[in-house]
């Protein structure tokens, strides 16, 4: 445990079909170090929403402040992260996308033999992951009944976001870091290293799933805190 001196500022951004509880870990890793930590619980309706919801929380920052995100939250982060007090961008198992790319563009075309996320089709509007096959793509290093509670507590993530394209990509003109999941079934692996290749982000590689950020909080909260050092 540290002093409550504050380290800096660190603010979770969680991507699709999942909500920010799932940071918790990484949250009491990086609270005992001292750092300012806030959560944004996206509303996954549109990208435009996400981006502003994730504005606010910055907002609310005594300064400046390292932007995380996982999945789908890559897109969020790649985005947001043209605030003004944006010091560093981190991608947990993420969506890194260039300018006029969304999630849908990244994953039209998929790498012969990848694994390919249960989604099912979409429902009014949003989609959901098969629950029968939620912990095998997501969360395939977590116990079972925590991977089975994920599954039935999915938060609906609308067509909307999926589709929304970024305008300005903040890696750019920020320095990035990038967590690749090596036994990831949602984003395969060899497009995490692409993505983080083409960010120019340093790069660490874990063995984990989908839900790295849930089964090892410990490793997500070292990436942070070597972003957060500079």
């Amino acid at each position: 445990m540290s002093d409550n001196t504050p380290h800096g500022n660190v603010v979770l951004v969680h991507g699709g079909f999942v909500d920010g509880s799932g940071w918790q870990g990484v949250y009491d890793a990086l609270k005992a170090d001292g750092y300012n930590v806030a959560i944004v619980q996206n509303p996954t309706l549109s990208l435009e929403g996400d981006v502003a919801a994730t504005r606010q929380v910055i907002d609310g920052m005594p300064g400046p402040v390292t932007l995380v995100g996982h999945s789908y939250g890559g897109v969020v982060i790649t985005e947001a992260g043209n605030h003004p007090n944006v010091a560093s961008l981190v991608y947990i198992a993420a969506f890194a996308p260039d300018k006029d790319e969304s999630v849908n563009t990244l994953i039209s075309d998929p790498p012969p033999g990848a694994p390919v996320p249960p989604i099912l089709p979409p429902n009014q509007g949003y989609l959901f992951l098969d629950r029968d096959k939620f912990a095998e793509s997501f969360a395939g290093d977590l116990p079972r009944a925590q991977a089975e509670f994920m599954a039935d507590s999915q938060v609906p993530w609308g067509v909307d976001a999926l589709t929304g394209a970024v305008s300005q990509p903040a890696w750019r003109a920020k320095p990035s870091w990038y967590l690749v999941a090596t036994d990831d079934h949602m984003i395969p692996p060899p497009a995490q290293l692409a993505m983080s290749e083409r960010i120019g982000a340093l790069t660490v590689e874990v063995a984990a799933s989908h839900s790295v950020y849930v089964s090892q909080p410990d490793a997500v909260a070292d990436v942070i805190r070597q972003a957060a050092r500079g």
